[in-house]
């Protein structure tokens, strides 16, 4: 598995991730191996399954607005899941349909490119890799958001999102073997933390720091002969958190990334 594309997570900011592979795509780049965490896991998925048309694919289906399908619902409704449930804002039929649409695979080993995607065990309060078995309940584990998605239940046990225990796994790339990682991120690890001035900033930087920590680690920690090309977003503005549906700048995030990530790969040959 000489080349593998590592796709963190971050919500609708994962918009970047494809302009990331548009830019990959046109400069020839194609992975060996395509590893994903939360909206990264989506995003590879589709590459996985159709490397040849995913860019198409991704363009459209982020322009159908896949934000506001998997987190569908007026604040009534979601305020009356939350009743109902106890846990969550948003049940998580709509998301899983979508993805059972999408990707028209039924089990990772079924895909065209070798896939993985990771999700954080309840249970057992570890990363987990799946690495075979069904697609959708895979890619919908690494989603599963806490708060907004319900943990996804595979086999008995319960998963929520990637992102709490691998946001950017480039460390799985490398324990596979991979000479060559490509890492396509949704751009915040571009905006230095500062420290917090308001109530609501002090969970936002507690998170980043959380997020951010084993990436820097591993990458701080890469073994000899391991070439690895963070690609640039463009330094993307702050999103507040509450404004996880707004999909008006999606458009921007993906040109933005497209534009930043073609430079640095023509400055690199390719």
């Amino acid at each position: 598995m000489e080349t593998a594309f590592v796709l963190g997570g971050g919500g609708l900011l994962g918009a970047h991730e494809v302009g990331m592979l548009r830019a990959l795509d046109e400069a020839g780049v194609r992975p060996d191996v395509v590893l994903g965490t939360s909206i990264g896991a989506l995003n590879g998925a589709v590459l996985a399954a159709d490397p040849d048309r995913a860019v198409e694919r991704l363009t459209t289906l982020w322009s159908s607005d896949v934000v506001r399908t998997a987190f569908a619902g007026s604040w009534v409704s979601r305020l009356s899941t939350l009743a109902r449930t106890g846990t969550h804002l948003h049940p998580a039929g709509p998301l899983r349909r979508m993805l059972a649409a999408t990707l028209g695979v039924e089990r990772i080993e079924d895909l065209a490119v070798p896939f993985q995607c990771v999700a954080a065990s309840v249970e057992r309060a570890a990363a987990h890799w799946f690495t075979g078995g069904p697609l959708v309940d895979a890619v919908l584990a690494s989603c599963a958001v806490p708060g907004l998605l319900p943990p996804v239940d595979v086999g008995g046990e319960h998963f929520f999102d990637g992102g709490l225990v691998h946001s950017i796994p480039v460390g799985r790339a490398v324990h596979l073997g991979a000479e060559r990682v490509f890492v396509l991120h949704v751009g915040r690890i571009e905006r230095p933390l500062s420290a917090p001035t308001r109530p609501w900033e002090v969970g936002m930087v507690a998170f980043e720091i959380a997020r951010r920590h084993r990436f820097a680690e591993e990458m701080a920690n890469l073994p000899p002969g391991v070439e690895v090309h963070v690609l640039p977003a463009g330094a993307p503005e702050p999103v507040s958190p509450l404004r996880y549906r707004d999909a008006s700048l999606i458009s921007a995030y993906v040109e933005r990334a497209y534009e930043a990530s073609s430079r640095y790969l023509a400055s690199r040959g390719g």
